[in-house]
């Protein structure tokens, strides 16, 4: 149990740990002579797949492996990090949803009223009111992205698996505004000399 009395996730844990034990046999079957120059001792090996781990925690185990996959049949040589991270970005904006830092920015850059603020996608916002409006709108931080990323996904696999996601427009909104009046405006310029 966790502090807040919630049990931790460990299938989905045992499943990223598989698939980056996966990703790495992959790696070393397609590039044999290049993996072993680089991860050649069990320490390198060790150590690089800690910080691909790391680096590759917030994206989920199906996407990483597709990356791989989509990596080995595209380079004839070993790929880097930022390939393999590339890649995971590439086949998330395929599913029809911005990227974890589009999203982001589009938060961050949103206004009151923010239910009438024209969203990409309805889960941005969510996201967004999630993290919490005010850590969005305080000094752009690693820390904010972190928080914001981690809804950010939880809410990305929920209207994958189906639950939708709308947001209620406000009341004033809704309303049709009457047009500008220029005559009006045009009177009270001369009326107050402005």
């Amino acid at each position: 149990m966790t502090q807040l009395g919630q049990t931790k996730l460990t299938s989905t844990k045992e499943d990223f740990i598989k698939s980056i034990d996966s990703l790495f046999l992959k790696l070393e079957l397609a590039y044999h002579y290049q993996f072993y120059k680089v991860f050649g001792t069990d320490d390198k090996l060790k150590e690089g797949k800690k910080l691909w781990a790391i680096s590759l925690k917030h994206i989920p185990s199906e996407i990483v492996l597709e990356a791989v996959e989509n990596v080995i049949s595209s380079q004839s040589y070993l790929p880097t990090l930022t390939d393999l991270l590339k890649a995971c970005n590439d086949i998330n904006r395929k599913d029809g949803f911005p990227s974890i830092e589009e999203a982001y920015l589009e938060a961050r850059r949103s206004y009151q009223p923010r239910k009438d603020f024209n969203w990409t996608h309805p889960i941005v916002y969510f996201a967004g009111k999630k993290t919490g409006w005010n850590i969005l709108d305080e000094k752009d931080s690693s820390q904010s992205l972190q928080i914001f990323r981690k809804n950010y996904m939880s809410i990305k696999l929920q209207a994958q698996n189906g639950t939708e996601f709308k947001i209620k427009r406000s009341a004033e909104s809704s309303e049709k505004l009457e047009p500008f009046n220029k005559d009006l405006f045009k009177k009270l310029r001369k009326k107050f000399k402005v």
